[in-house]
């Protein structure tokens, strides 16, 4: 009779069963990651509306603390869809975070401005941007852990890759819904209500993805666990098996070594450059949106390549790999791009405005998003691989989220405070008040030193290289489909050094 590892594989490696398992789980996951980075990408526009003052830096801060909002609760949601996700099951954990997700969206495209309803505005808004946090929390788990537990061994990081392209696909999808309705609408349209449009849209996306999920069965792998009594019941039983011995130990050196590395590469080199372009650079939003569509297009499908090449030679060289050029590449890659900005300033020095050549820095951004695919592509592969099946879904999206929502997710909000901190006769953080890096802007530039800003991604990115390289093992070996047979379930969690 055959094991059930080697039947759970066949039936895993099916060709008509792992298409339909990727699309359908990529499908909704696109469309959350759309609803998500609606705001994001509109926060200097939408700053104004929701958060009007007479200092313009302030109120694009505000926007920015918002925008940080939504990632700071994403850890959250990985605690309460975790949960569910290992008691009830993955399939019911994502449909309800995607309903949970549309809904606030498209409130958000209801919701009054500030100069309708005082006030209440940002504060609804806030709290959308909490729910929306709190919805993909429990989102990106439930579809990397509902793909990789279809997928045989020897193919994880492929087919796990084609979900890690839903990030940037739906920053793609909302950046190219943006631009088309600004273009359609005109400017004066757009700030009166077209800007509405892309977050209403959401109805029916959130529909579609509904209806494709409700088709789906639970996975295989922890359909099999569950028959033999071997997952969490309750509560207690769930708290006990993911935060007790040395779990919380694992979740912080996966945060550590690879999460908090692969969230400030991701997002520096795109959301960061696309911010860079927009408002430090004052590049019009046209040519921004261009430079980041062709960039996004061309460097995607190597997502799939480095999930891939991570099955051939490892996670950990493709992840740490990344993050080491990018640590080692981006202030040269920035200097370049201002240098191709063909900037315009004031008699003040203050820079105005800029006629980029679109194909050089659309290239430099290819660049940078070539380094997230790297450290990307492979990430939900490793994640899977670190925890055993049953505690899986709440272990894998703890470190991911905190990664992602905490060191990515306020990136341009530390960006932006560092910038600022080098504006001369301001020489510190103004909502911390620590750090005088006026040294970081020798010209004294007035808007300040736009380049100040990289040394965040830069030194966690080296921090993850040095953590993650001396003290997380390499995981692509790892056989999940024997934990069905009874094998020990322990993630890899000592390395060499640890052992004795």
């Amino acid at each position: 009779m055959a094991t059930v590892a080697a039947a759970g594989e066949r039936e895993a490696a099916r060709g008509w069963n792992i298409p339909f398992v990727i699309a359908a789980s990529s499908a909704g996951t696109i469309i959350e990651w759309y609803d998500f980075y609606l705001y994001a990408l509109l926060t200097p526009f939408l700053a104004p509306l929701f958060f009007p003052s007479d200092n313009p830096t302030a109120s694009l801060l505000a926007g920015f603390a918002v925008y940080g909002a939504g990632f700071a609760v994403r850890p959250f949601g990985a605690v309460v869809f975790g949960r569910i996700g290992d008691v009830v099951g993955r399939k019911y954990a994502f449909l309800v975070t995607i309903t949970i997700m549309g809904a606030a969206t498209v409130l958000v495209g209801l919701l009054p401005t500030y100069q309708q309803i005082g006030i209440l505005a940002p504060l609804i808004l806030t709290l959308l941007r909490l729910l929306q946090g709190l919805a993909l929390g429990g989102e990106y788990g439930g579809a990397a852990i509902y793909v990789a537990e279809h997928a045989p061994d020897g193919k994880r990081g492929l087919y796990t890759s084609w979900i890690q392209t839903t990030a940037t696909v739906g920053m793609f999808a909302a950046l190219g819904v943006i631009l088309l309705t600004r273009l359609g609408f005109g400017d004066q349209v757009y700030r009166d209500w077209g800007w509405r449009v892309p977050f209403l849209l959401s109805a029916i996306l959130v529909f579609l993805a509904l209806y494709i999920r409700v088709r789906l069965q639970e996975t295989p792998l922890f359909a099999r666990l569950k028959e033999r009594g071997r997952t969490a019941t309750n509560t207690a039983s769930w708290a006990r098996q993911s935060f007790t011995g040395s779990r919380l130990g694992l979740m912080l050196l996966a945060l550590i070594g690879m999460t908090a590395g692969q969230a400030v590469v991701w997002y520096q080199g795109q959301f960061q450059a696309l911010f860079f372009l927009t408002v430090f650079l004052k590049t019009p939003y046209v040519p921004a949106y261009v430079i980041l569509l062709v960039a996004i297009a061309l460097a995607t499908p190597f997502f799939v390549f480095f999930g891939w090449l991570s099955d051939k030679i490892g996670r950990k060289p493709v992840i740490l790999g990344g993050c080491l050029i990018a640590a080692v590449t981006y202030v040269p890659i920035y200097q370049a791009i201002m240098a191709n900005a063909n900037l315009v300033y004031d008699q003040a020095g203050k820079i105005t405005g800029a006629n980029p050549n679109i194909p050089v820095i659309a290239a430099l951004v290819w660049i940078q998003i070539i380094y997230v695919t790297m450290v990307y592509g492979p990430i939900a592969a490793f994640l899977v691989e670190y925890f055993p099946t049953a505690i899986r879904y709440t272990s894998l999206s703890i470190p991911y989220h905190f990664g992602n929502g905490w060191f990515g997710g306020w990136l341009p909000t530390i960006y932006l405070a560092l910038v600022a901190a080098t504006i001369p006769g301001q020489g510190y953080i103004p909502f911390l008040g620590l750090f005088d890096l006026r040294g970081l802007n020798p010209s004294g530039a007035p808007d300040g030193n736009p380049l100040a800003g990289l040394i965040y991604a830069i030194v966690v990115a080296l921090m993850s290289v040095i953590v993650g390289g001396l003290l997380i093992p390499e995981t692509k070996d790892r056989r999940i489909w024997e934990e069905a047979e009874g094998a020990p379930t322990e993630p890899l969690a000592r390395p060499a050094a640890f052992s004795g």
